[in-house]
């Protein structure tokens, strides 16, 4: 079930509760086993949703899901207060340093990622003209609240408070959560959550991630929240906390903090990049597992094809020459990328992901064929003929020889230009043609049979 809070010492709040019940049918009750200002008297039903109004402000409603029915998920309705203009956002509670604006210090509620990753695109797709769409790092109270919940919020000052679009942009996003898991589905035994560390507090790179990414956020500890919290390794309980109550096994970092690093490893907890996260994206976790097991690590170069995107059986691994793949990215190391992806699971590369060097990962043994065949079109870009035989491809080309061209006489200069580009040139009153200053040249490339991964 849903629960919905809304606080009548909030003005935006009133608004968007105002919103939620014109928007849908609910059924009203009466609690009178709570005080009215406690989330008792009136209180609204509708299928998987309850609302209940509250006189204290959000931050400090400490245990609040225990007034509501067994709820799943639980959302604040609330005002955001800030000078960043016209804002919708959402964000997660609790407090990584001294509990300044409700909460207890170092103590987090607990996230729900999946229906925070729901929300703001909701969010975006309802927003009023002249808004802004974002997420927050992790700031205020309350750190206990008995459910998953966030904050979704109308910001930033009184005019927006009061603007009934804004509010029933609000209203609509949070009835979009109907249904709505908090957690994503576990996959190899964890989920696609994140925890983020650093950058600012409205979180650039993790609503980035957000945004492009299957990957959700739990917690964010902007830098201010870490300087605040101390030294990782006196706060390693806290770390902790950000990782449990997020149910995350991930850490992504805005900038590198060796003790936080450390201390987050130390736990168990794995830390990766934007790029592991963007590879990932859309591949079963049990085959990143398999295949940075199999070929290396993504932070060292492996990435992901497109067939990963729908593949999670078992694999082959065929590992072309380095000179072959070297060859090929020289003549066009776009297309040869290309050809490797559009086939591979995954492959190794450098140049920060640009250069393919292999090993490369199959589907299927049957699946070298189309690799081979786009490199044979890659090479042929460049040299005259390129022939398959059996486990080989050669490639010939003839090119211009310089020694030729002096045996013939040729002084270095504009002639030798002349004849390279294939025109003949006069010397001493004899014609030396281009075919007597070129010498062919055949250059082999094995192709190693698959073998099991």
């Amino acid at each position: 079930m849903l629960a919905v809070v809304v606080s009548r010492s909030d003005s935006a709040s009133e608004h968007v509760g105002e919103q939620l019940l014109d928007l849908v049918e609910w059924t009203e009750t009466v609690d009178e086993e709570r005080p009215d200002g406690d989330g008792g008297g009136t209180v609204y039903r509708r299928d998987g949703v309850e609302l209940r109004t509250f006189d204290a402000i959000h931050l400090d409603l400490e245990s609040v899901a225990t007034a509501f029915d067994d709820s799943d998920l639980l959302v604040f309705a609330s005002r955001h207060a800030g000078e960043t203009g016209a804002l919708l956002t959402a964000h997660h509670t609790g407090n990584f340093g001294p509990a300044e604006f409700g909460g207890a210090d170092g103590v987090l509620a607990r996230a729900c990622p999946n229906a925070h990753r729901r929300v703001v695109e909701a969010l975006e797709s309802f927003a009023p003209e002249g808004y802004e769409v974002g997420m927050e790092a992790t700031h205020h109270g309350p750190s206990v609240v008995g459910a998953p919940s966030m904050f979704v919020e109308v910001g930033s000052d009184e005019p927006q408070w009061d603007d009934a679009d804004a509010a029933r942009a609000v209203a609509r996003a949070i009835l979009a959560l109907e249904d709505t898991e908090p957690d994503t589905p576990r996959e190899n035994g964890t989920r696609r959550h994140l925890v983020g560390f650093g950058g600012g507090h409205y979180a650039p790179r993790f609503e980035r991630v957000l945004r492009e990414t299957d990957w959700a956020i739990g917690h964010v500890g902007a830098d201010w929240a870490l300087d605040a919290m101390g030294d990782p390794r006196d706060n390693r309980a806290v770390i902790e906390r950000a990782f449990e109550e997020s149910r995350a096994d991930y850490a992504l970092l805005e900038a590198e903090r060796p003790a936080l690093r450390e201390t987050i490893e130390d736990l168990g907890y794995r830390v990766v990049d934007e790029t592991w996260v963007r590879e990932t994206s859309g591949v079963s976790l049990g085959l990143v597992d398999r295949l940075e097991a199999a070929i290396g690590p993504i932070d060292d170069g492996l990435r992901c094809g497109e067939p990963a995107r729908t593949h999670d059986a078992d694999f082959v691994v065929w590992d072309p020459s380095g000179e072959l793949l070297a060859r090929a990215s020289g003549i066009d190391r776009e297309r040869t990328r290309a050809v490797v992806a559009e086939t591979a699971l995954a492959f190794d590369t450098e140049q920060n992901g640009t250069e393919v060097v292999g090993p490369v990962a199959l589907p299927a043994p049957d699946d070298r064929e189309p690799i081979v065949e786009g490199l044979t079109a890659v090479l042929a870009q460049s040299y005259d003929e390129v022939v398959r035989d059996g486990d080989c491809l050669r490639a010939r080309e003839t090119t211009f020889d310089p020694s030729l061209a002096r045996e013939c006489g040729v002084p270095e200069g504009p002639k030798f230009g002349q004849l390279s580009a294939g025109h003949s040139v006069e010397v001493d009153g004899e014609t030396v043609d281009p075919a007597d200053v070129v010498r062919e040249r055949v250059d082999e490339f094995e192709l190693p049979e698959v073998r099991s991964a």
